[in-house]
C-alpha cells in the first residue's frame, strides 16, 4: 500500500527574517514564553491576529495555532500581527507589537494550500516560541466501522486526509508508529486470534511478528526500532515481553498480574506500564529496566488507577489515565517522580507528540469515542475532523 499523501514536498521559502535576541528578551519576559513547565496547565496562551486569510488556510491557521499555546484575538490586543494572502499560494508577515519589527516575512508554493497552511503554522511556531511545529505530523487510531470490528487508520494530526491501513473487518487495536519510518505494529483478530502485525505504509508489506497462545498485544517499539516491547499471555497471564523488532528472541521481563500498555523512555533504558502486584490488588504504573531486572513503581500519589502511560520524547514526563468510577482523566506526571500527578482534562489514550508538549486522545462525547488534541501548557484543546463512527487509541509518529 502506497501512501502518497506522506510523501515530502519541495516548498519554496523566501525572504525569511529573525529578530535578534535583545528583542526576544523583552518578548520572553513578557509572556514566559517557554520557561518549562511548572504548573502544567496554567500557561497563559501567547495572544496574536490573523488577517488576509480565508477559508481553508484561515482554519488550518487556526486549529493548529490553537493546540499550540497561542491564542486568537483582535490587533489590538494581540502581540504578534499575522498578516498575508491566500490567493494561489501563501505568504505572511509576522511582526511583534512589542518589538515593533517583523520576526518573519515567508511565501509558499509547490503544493495544496491546506498543506502551504501547516508549513505556515509551523514557520510561526518556531519563530515566536522557539520550538518544532506539528502541523505536517501524522496519526495512527483506530476507527470502529460496526459494533466490536474495525480497521486502522493513518491521517494528519488534525484528522484530515485519512486513509486505511486495514481493511479485515476484525477487531483491531493498538497502533504504535515505528520511529522514523512509515510503519506500523498493531494488534488484530485476523484471521481469528488476537496477534501483533507489522505493516508498511510505503511498500504494504504486512508480517504477524507475535502469534503465541492466548494474548498477543499493546506492542511498543524502541525508540532505535530495534526491539519491540508487548504483552503476551503465553506463561499464564499477561505480562511484557521484549523481542527483536521481527519477533525474534522473545524475553518476559515481568511476572506481575494484569501487565498492559508497555512503553518505551527515550533513551531506551527503560519500559513503562501499568500493572497490579500481588501485594497491592490496585493499579499502579512502574518501569523495569528494557534488558531485565527490579521492577520500580512510579509515583503517582493522589491518582487512582492509572493506566495507558506514554513517556514523553524528552524524557521528562510520562502521560497516562486515571480512572475515578466511570470517570476517565488524562494526567501528566515527571518522570522522575519530583512532584505529584497534573490532572488536565477528561479523556483517555493519551500520546506525545514529538515536541513533548502536545497530546493527542481519546474524548467520550455523547455514546461516542472522538479524537481531541491537548496544548498541556493551556489546557487548549480541540477535536480532530471525524469522519463518522468512534475513533480511539490514537498514536503520534515521531
Amino acid at each position: 500500500m502506497k501512501l502518497t499523501a506522506l510523501n515530502s514536498l519541495k516548498f519554496c521559502l523566501v525572504a525569511a527574517l529573525t529578530l535578534g535576541s535583545a528583542g526576544w528578551l523583552c518578548a520572553d519576559q513578557t509572556l514566559d514564553i517557554d520557561k518549562g513547565i511548572t504548573v502544567m496547565g496554567h500557561t497563559k496562551p501567547i495572544p496574536v491576529s490573523l488577517s488576509g486569510f480565508d477559508g481553508e488556510v484561515l482554519s488550518v491557521l487556526k486549529f493548529d495555532l490553537y493546540v499550540q499555546g497561542f491564542s486568537l484575538t483582535t490587533p489590538d490586543a494581540a502581540q504578534f500581527l499575522i498578516s498575508g494572502t491566500d490567493t494561489g499560494s501563501v505568504s505572511a508577515t509576522v511582526t511583534d507589537t512589542i518589538a515593533r519589527q517583523p520576526v518573519l516575512s515567508r511565501a509558499y508554493s509547490g503544493a495544496s494550500l491546506r498543506r502551504q497552511a501547516h508549513f505556515l503554522a509551523n514557520d510561526i511556531v518556531s519563530a515566536i516560541a522557539h520550538r518544532p511545529g506539528i502541523g505536517l505530523t501524522k496519526i495512527a487510531f483506530k476507527k470502529e466501522i460496526s459494533l466490536g470490528h474495525g480497521e486502522i487508520y493513518v491521517s494528519d494530526f488534525d484528522g484530515f486526509n485519512p486513509q486505511a491501513v486495514t481493511h479485515d473487518d476484525t477487531i483491531v487495536a493498538a497502533p504504535c508508529w515505528v520511529p522514523g519510518r512509515l510503519a506500523l505494529y498493531y494488534t488484530s483478530y485476523y484471521p481469528g486470534s488476537p496477534d501483533i502485525f507489522f505493516s508498511s505504509l510505503s511498500s504494504g508489506q504486512r508480517a504477524i511478528v507475535a502469534k503465541y497462545s492466548g494474548l498477543n498485544t499493546a506492542p511498543a517499539v524502541s525508540p532505535d526500532g530495534s526491539k519491540l516491547a508487548m504483552v503476551l499471555s503465553r506463561s499464564g497471564s499477561p505480562n511484557i515481553w521484549v523481542a527483536n523488532a521481527d519477533g525474534t528472541n522473545p524475553r518476559q521481563l515481568t511476572s506481575t498480574p494484569e501487565d498492559s500498555s508497555p512503553c518505551w523512555s527515550p533513551d531506551g533504558q527503560w519500559i513503562c506500564f501499568a500493572t497490579k502486584t500481588k501485594q497491592y490488588d490496585r493499579r499502579m504504573l512502574a518501569k523495569v529496566p528494557a534488558t531485565g531486572g527490579e521492577l520500580q513503581v512510579i509515583r503517582t500519589a493522589g491518582v487512582s488507577s492509572p493506566s495507558e502511560p506514554d513517556w514523553s520524547p524528552d524524557g521528562k514526563w510520562i502521560a497516562f489515565t486515571r480512572q475515578a468510577g466511570k470517570e476517565f482523566d488524562i494526567c501528566v506526571v515527571p518522570a522522575d517522580g519530583s512532584s505529584d500527578p497534573f490532572v488536565l482534562v477528561p479523556g483517555e489514550d493519551p500520546s506525545w507528540s514529538a515536541n513533548s508538549r502536545t497530546l493527542i486522545f481519546t474524548r467520550r462525547a455523547g455514546g461516542t469515542y472522538a479524537l481531541s488534541v491537548l496544548d498541556v501548557m493551556t489546557k487548549q484543546v480541540k477535536d480532530i475532523k471525524r469522519i463518522s463512527g468512534n475513533d480511539s487509541q490514537p498514536a503520534w509518529a515521531r
